[in-house]
């Protein structure tokens, strides 16, 4: 039986995850935390009779006995989270957006050194992952391309983390051309987007949408647009996660992208 700690039990994401490993038969939910409701047992916190699963206010206090840590918590909190349980030995599987490459590259080399994995995705969905692996596909022959970031217009990021490990994958597949650099726009360049690993990224925030994600490729006279839309429940979110949990042992350093992970040899 895999241990699991999920961090960020109460939101959104975080509580279906959690009922889904409590319904495995190969997981256990050993703890959880939650700044808000810490200190007690979270069936308590559900309403429901004592589950026995201790809920920690911090990462750090919640790791004993534990393999694997999943994190839907906060772009702020993800990467000392994370850091906290490579150091101690433990697993991590980050469904939170957030981090940049730079951080990921400290991660990677922080679980190697302690011979643990690190899975993160922008997007658990199979069929965001789906999306990517279309996109990186035909990536080679389209070289031109920008990328549009739908999500709720209370979310705190910007792009997306689906949408940033899109833009990094695909800059490792092949560059992006422009015809003409940004920085000669005339106007305001603000209005082409944020240049993320060579592609330009636009951020739209507006009630109605989850997260979606658009990646346009243009030739002459064509356009081919590969697009993920979410549903307004967590629960596509939920396979992919359990998939990363149960993967994450037999992992060492980052593995970025639920795409990659399903499409290993």
């Amino acid at each position: 039986m895999t241990a699991v700690c999920v961090a960020g039990v109460t939101g959104w994401t975080g509580r279906p995850i959690a009922e889904a490993i409590l319904a495995s038969d190969d997981l256990v939910l050993r703890s959880a935390v939650s700044r808000s409701v810490a200190g007690k047992d979270l069936g308590s916190v559900w309403g429901q009779a004592p589950l026995g699963v201790p809920i920690a206010a911090d990462v750090a206090n919640a790791l004993e006995g534990v393999d694997v840590l999943v994190d839907y918590t906060h772009p702020e909190a993800v990467k000392s989270n994370a850091l906290a349980a490579v150091d101690a030995g433990v697993h991590v599987v980050i469904g939170t957006s957030g981090l940049s490459a730079d951080d990921f590259d400290e991660l990677d080399a922080a679980a190697r050194a302690r011979g643990v994995g690190v899975i993160a995705s922008g997007n658990f969905s199979i069929t965001a992952a789906m999306a990517k692996a279309a996109a990186l596909l035909v990536a080679p022959f389209l070289p031109h391309r920008e990328i549009i970031d739908y999500a709720s217009y209370g979310k705190p990021d910007a792009p997306s983390g689906t949408s940033r490990e899109v833009a990094e994958s695909l800059d490792a597949v092949t560059p992006n051309h422009l015809a003409m650099p940004v920085s000669d726009t005339i106007g305001w360049p603000e209005a082409r987007g944020a240049g993320i690993a060579g592609t330009q990224v636009h951020s739209i925030r507006q009630p109605s949408f989850v997260v979606s994600t658009e990646v346009l490729f243009g030739l002459a006279d064509e356009r081919l647009s590969i697009r993920h839309d979410a549903g307004s429940t967590p629960q596509p979110y939920v396979m992919g996660t359990l998939l990363a949990v149960r993967a994450a042992p037999g992992v060492v350093g980052v593995v970025r992208g639920l795409d990659t992970l399903l499409l290993r040899p």
